[in-house]
């Protein structure tokens, strides 16, 4: 069967990849008395049936995907035996993971996903009909079956994802280095088949300086920031008191919160509370390069933790603003001088700041990285320039000293651009199909249809 997908919806069609694999009966072609084979059972993982309809709609996704399948018979039979294998690593996964009663996926979390995805795809359409009239061809009666079929495989996904990041901090997958032919065959069969320009790439190590409040001015905050915690003992609405008083502009418009995050994303100091605190609990003032927050976890997984919070940060004066771009020029003089950047970094980098970065697109970089950056070299030393804080404050604002140590010209990609990435991906590849080994020896799999 040839689906006919419009150009411009190729996108969406990809994101409403469905049960394609089953069309409807015709009732007049129906015989009364005789059966009709709707599905059939092509493996079986445990008790679980993996269907001809499951392969159908990933073969389907691939096309839309714009891989061309295969004609050949021999070849398409190939490939569905490498989808069915997909299918029942998948299922080995998803019920480890729900074995597990540490590894939780809620339905809000989902539905968040889900929903955004759905809004997404429906703002591609002009109309509700064109929408639903392209779910159809996609094989879904209705947005809601589509909905619900987003959800399942959303939760399917972060099941997995849990399952794999919880084995691999509790050392049960662990990292496999891959042999230098092992590497080299990944390249060939996967990246060096792949046509294309290696786009133009930068590295830059930098020294941010951030300007420093008075002890009377933290002294100040600290009262504040002990005063707002009363009030929310007391009971007071956390999230109407983030709107009004808490100076992170990013979360306070959404009552403080900060989402779910893993350790890794926020300050040392942050984390240290927020990943040892228990639900619901409001934490003392904590401190950090940002000021006095008040930290309440709302919710926790093994790996991450969702949390908001109320940010009371110090008065500067522009004195202390001064200061900071007084103490940037210095350390510009000395590298120039020729003292290392990184006995200056150690000293004077603030730490809620990347030092560096490893090589990426120049397309990746933001303002006002992009604009300085526009003609840099390997090399070259950039005099200060300001990083404006958010919220337009600009008292606030830090100075960046930075060193560009790696720019390259686009260029055909070679093996000694990627190997390094290689060597991640495929080390992790590997130690994940040995703990999926590991399961299907232990689990009942039979493969009935290739």
């Amino acid at each position: 069967m040839r689906y006919r997908v419009p150009a411009l919806r190729v996108m969406v069609v990809l994101a409403l990849a469905g049960p394609a694999g089953v069309a409807a009966q015709d009732p007049d072609l129906t015989a009364v008395g005789m059966p009709t084979v709707v599905d059939r059972v092509v493996a079986i993982v445990g008790s679980q049936p993996i269907l001809n309809s499951h392969v159908e709609e990933a073969m389907f996704q691939r096309q839309q995907e714009g891989l061309t399948l295969p004609t050949d018979p021999a070849a398409r039979r190939q490939l569905r035996a490498e989808i069915i294998e997909e299918l029942i690593s998948t299922e080995l996964l998803v019920r480890e993971a729900q074995r597990d009663t540490m590894i939780v996926v809620t339905d809000e979390e989902v539905a968040s996903t889900v929903q955004k995805t759905m809004a997404s795809i429906r703002r591609q359409f002009a109309s509700e009909l064109e929408y639903e009239e392209e779910l159809k061809k996609a094989g879904f009666q209705t947005p809601q079956e589509f909905r619900r079929y987003r959800m399942e495989q959303q939760r399917r996904t972060l099941l997995q994802n849990r399952l794999i990041e919880t084995m691999e901090q509790q050392g049960k997958i662990t990292a496999i280095q891959p042999t230098e032919r092992e590497m080299r065959a990944f390249f060939d069969a996967r990246i060096g088949q792949v046509e294309g320009e290696r786009p133009a790439t930068i590295a830059f190590q930098q020294i941010v300086i951030q300007p420093e409040p008075s002890e009377a001015a933290k002294d100040a905050a600290l009262a504040l920031a002990d005063s707002v915690l009363l009030l929310l003992r007391d009971g007071a609405d956390f999230a109407e008191l983030a709107k009004a008083v808490s100076d992170d502009p990013g979360s306070a418009e959404n009552g403080g919160s900060l989402g779910w995050f893993r350790r890794g994303v926020m300050t040392p100091e942050f984390e240290q509370v927020a990943f040892a605190q228990r639900p619901g609990v409001i934490s003392d003032p904590v401190e950090s390069p940002f000021g006095f927050h008040l930290i309440q976890v709302e919710r926790t997984q093994p790996a991450e933790v969702q949390a908001r919070h109320i940010l009371i940060r110090p008065l500067v004066t522009e004195v202390e603003a001064a200061e900071a771009e007084a103490l940037a020029d210095e350390i510009y003089a000395a590298l120039l001088d020729g003292v290392p950047f990184d006995s200056l970094q150690r000293v004077h980098h603030n730490q809620s700041e990347f030092e560096k970065t490893p090589e990426i697109s120049v397309t990746e970089l933001t303002p006002p990285y992009s604009e300085v950056f526009a003609e840099a070299d390997s090399g070259q030393m950039f005099p200060p320039f300001r990083l404006p804080a958010a919220g337009g404050d600009t008292l606030n604002d830090k100075w960046v000293v930075a060193e560009v140590t790696l720019r390259r010209a686009e260029g055909k990609v070679t093996y000694a651009d990627v190997k390094d990435n290689i060597r991640q991906t495929l080390g992790r590849e590997m130690s994940v199909q040995k703990y999926l080994d590991e399961l299907r020896a232990g689990t009942y799999v039979k493969i009935l249809v290739p």
